[in-house]
């Protein structure tokens, strides 16, 4: 039997952030697990729970804006590099022994980042479909710059969207994800929520724990010419996991031949959320694999 994660805060960047540690043997160091976009890290909780029964030391966070971390002060965003200089400044404090960093989707993004620029620091790293977002042509630039203005100007002058009930949210992640069972959707929406309360202080509902800036365009141009050059210096193992039926930009291919050493394993009939749908088949290949670097 796993005990349950030790949850912490932990200060990197000038953000709060919420932190959950199963502390297993681990032998091996520690298994980092970075989140994708709009998830957190209590969406890891049986996948990190398979791990940790298999005797690795397991950490989860938030990112900034995400889940029980704190949010950006006024006249900051989410960009990239700020992700990467929150972990740069997470690890550190999180980390026993050598580093074994797995990012799913945004989260495999970053953690690219990060291994490319702190190519040392990783003793391996795993990918689970998160090999970057489909790339940007340069033209875009202009248009997407305009339309991150117009979208911030919208967020800041909306409201938030409230949801009646829990069960509400769990629906709302049950039609995202047909897949999803009633009991983990149910734990999904207690963990992804808080309670919202209107001008008058009273309670309104509930709302999702990340920021709305999130819902807005970000300026960066996504281009392989840049992204490639961090893969290339990612000089550790890489695994990279996908499923048929999952998020699989058309660089995919182009960006993993760039990594000078990696392989490939391709699940089927889970999706994109792989680590809700195979946690102890995720957990076991994982685990052979931080075992075999």
């Amino acid at each position: 039997m796993v005990a349950p994660p030790i949850e912490s805060r932990v200060l990197a960047n000038g953000i709060d952030h919420h932190v959950l540690t199963w502390d297993g043997n681990g032998a091996e160091g520690t298994i980092v697990l970075c989140h994708g976009f709009l998830d957190f890290a209590w969406s890891f909780a049986p996948f990190a729970e398979a791990l940790a029964g298999l005797g690795h030391r397991v950490v989860a966070f938030d990112w900034r804006g995400h889940g029980e971390s704190s949010w950006i002060g006024a006249g900051g965003y989410y960009h990239f590099p700020d992700y990467v200089l929150d972990l740069a400044e997470l690890l550190p404090q999180v980390v026993e022994g050598p580093l074994h960093l797995l990012g799913h989707s945004m989260g495999g993004t970053a953690a690219c980042l990060y291994a490319g620029t702190r190519p040392k620091d990783v003793t391996s790293l795993c990918l689970v479909e998160g090999i970057g977002p489909p790339g940007h042509d340069p033209s875009e630039a202009v248009g997407r710059c305009d339309t991150f203005l117009r979208t911030v100007a919208a967020v800041r002058n909306g409201r938030d969207r409230i949801l009646p009930t829990l069960d509400a949210a769990a629906e709302r992640l049950r039609a995202q994800h047909p897949r999803l069972g009633e009991e983990w959707a149910r734990f999904l929406a207690e963990k992804g929520t808080v309670a919202a309360t209107g001008p008058d202080g009273n309670a309104q509902g509930y709302r999702w724990r990340f920021d709305p800036l999130h819902r807005t365009t970000s300026p960066i141009t996504f281009t392989d010419a840049v992204f490639g050059g961090f893969l290339e210096r990612i000089c550790v193992p890489v695994l990279y996991i996908a499923d048929r039926e999952g998020f699989r930009p058309a660089e995919e291919g182009d960006r993993l031949a760039r990594l000078p050493s990696h392989r490939v394993l391709e699940y089927g009939g889970k999706g994109h959320m792989i680590h809700w749908f195979a946690p102890r088949e995720l957990a076991r290949d994982v685990s052979n694999f931080v075992r075999s670097t």
